[in-house]
């Protein structure tokens, strides 16, 4: 019994199970055998949809993550065999949620295909491109000599997936970072291969995406240390071992306090203090930023609050909201009109302060969004100024209270004659736009007499004041009725 192709007279090929029998007469002797043909061609085809829904992709076509094992298994052998080696890629898309959220996962899907077929025509015919699943695929390349060919097919990759996508009525632009693992100098195993491609992956992703990255020993360690400060820091938002300090904000034609900043910190129980560089990035991958970010907003309302209530000042309290904070905030801006009301803080108590890169996000409804912040008496500050993006044609788009000129440009006024004339043209700018001008990371006097002879309104830095406890910013900053009284009885 054994299967057998055939062709009919028109020449389509069928399938049949072929059973053969031996009649015999008798003697004993063959008289004849009888043959038996039943075409199993619908049932094979059956079978074959079922294997191909088991092992490939629906939307895109390619290989899925169980084929990809097998495959993975298969090429591990065969490496072993004749002594090669051959590289496993980890590619995820950045930034494909955003594409999702606001064009619809129907472009989403569109995009993936495309993204798909970018990838095959990358490789050989003897490589293999798997999507895994969401928005990440791998990519296995045989046979390698050495790394400058995976390098080449890496670059090329990211240059493919950079350009235009023309998706019906819509176009969409999209990078990708991509780990990259070899087999066997990185690891022996599929699972540790994977793994450690993943690892690879995050870490270009860290280092600014649109890149490839090899994989490193250290990053297992890193790896484990991300895991764990995950874990406690989902500990800290339920615990609440946060603490905001507040750096003051410096009239610089008075030398009073005019506003503050708001700064997270975090009260580790072992490690002690963490610096925010450190976590909050592991905040925004994880969603963490979003509870975390409406905490900081909550204790810096009730802080202005409280000082207006125990010292009869208006003290706006600035807060950071990130583009992620933006893009997933769900119904936390409902939520902080009501607290604002509850206070009676409608009238500019809280500034948000954005980056430059969100005012060149057209994704996200930032234009919208500001314009809701101001109804709702919400100021709005630009952080960073000049640190990456030329957005000159964007800031008149845009409805801006106050500019931060970025500390990078403040730190060397005094030596760097460019600096202070960029600076110069910053404050000239903002002005002319109805913007006020603070400038960050003001350390020295003569910084600062430079800024306020340019016309910079106000300072923000470690010459005034570094960030402190609310009780500290209190009692350097703040007075009461009884002590202002008592000040002037004196003077």
């Amino acid at each position: 019994m054994e299967e057998c192709w055939l062709k009919h007279k028109n020449a389509t090929e069928f399938i049949v199970w072929l059973t053969i029998n031996t009649i015999y007469d008798r003697s004993g002797e063959v008289y004849r055998r009888v043959a038996l043909f039943s075409d199993i061609t619908e049932k094979k085809q059956a079978e074959h949809i079922i294997w191909k829904q088991a092992n490939y992709d629906p939307l895109t076509g390619l290989p899925n993550r169980r084929m990809l094992l097998e495959y993975l298994g298969t090429e591990l052998l065969k490496s072993d065999r004749n002594h090669q080696h051959f590289a496993l890629m980890f590619l995820d898309l950045d930034y494909f949620k955003e594409i999702n959220d606001t064009l619809g996962h129907d472009v989403g899907d569109l995009l993936l295909v495309e993204a798909a077929k970018r990838l095959k025509a990358c490789i050989r015919e003897s490589d293999v491109v798997a999507r895994l699943g969401g928005d990440e695929f791998t990519i296995v390349l045989s046979a390698i000599e050495d790394n400058k060919g995976v390098e080449r097919v890496a670059q090329n990759i990211l240059l493919r997936l950079a350009e235009p996508y023309n998706l019906g009525n819509d176009t969409a632009y999209i990078t990708a970072s991509i780990g990259i693992t070899l087999y066997p100098d990185d690891a022996s195993t599929i699972e540790n291969l994977l793994k450690h491609a993943d690892q690879a992956m995050y870490a270009a992703k860290d280092q600014g995406r649109n890149r490839f990255h090899y994989f490193t020993p250290s990053m297992q360690e890193e790896a484990r240390y991300r895991m764990v400060l995950i874990r406690d820091l989902r500990k800290a938002v339920k615990q609440q071992e946060f603490e905001v300090y507040y750096q003051p904000i410096i009239d610089l034609t008075n030398e009073q306090v005019y506003k503050a900043e708001a700064l997270i910190r975090w009260h580790h129980p072992e490690r002690g203090l963490v610096s925010p560089a450190e976590f909050i990035p592991i905040a925004e991958d994880t969603g963490l930023i979003i509870d975390i970010g409406n905490w900081v907003f909550e204790q810096a309302a009730m802080q202005s609050a409280a000082w207006r209530e125990k010292f009869g000042v208006e003290i706006q309290i600035s807060i950071n909201k990130s583009p992620i904070q933006f893009r997933d905030e769900g119904d936390s801006f409902e939520n902080w009109i009501i607290k604002l009301q509850e206070l009676n803080l409608a009238s500019n108590g809280i500034c948000v302060e954005i980056t430059e890169g969100l005012l060149l996000d057209a994704s996200m409804g930032v234009s919208e969004k500001l314009l809701a912040y101001r109804d709702a008496g919400i100021q709005v500050s630009l952080d960073d100024f000049g640190t990456g993006y030329s957005s000159l044609a964007y800031l008149k788009k845009f409805d801006i209270d106050y500019l931060k000129i970025d500390q990078s440009f403040t730190r060397n006024l005094e030596s760097d004659p460019n600096d202070a004339t960029l600076c110069e043209a910053i404050i000239v700018m903002a002005h002319k736009l109805g913007m006020k001008v603070i400038a960050e990371g003001v350390e020295t006097k003569e910084q600062q007499q430079i800024l306020s002879a340019a016309g910079c309104n106000y300072g923000q830095g470690y010459l005034f004041s570094k960030p402190v406890p609310y009780a500290e910013f209190e009692a350097k900053y703040l007075k009461t009725s009884e002590q202002r009284q008592h000040d002037k009885a004196t003077s």
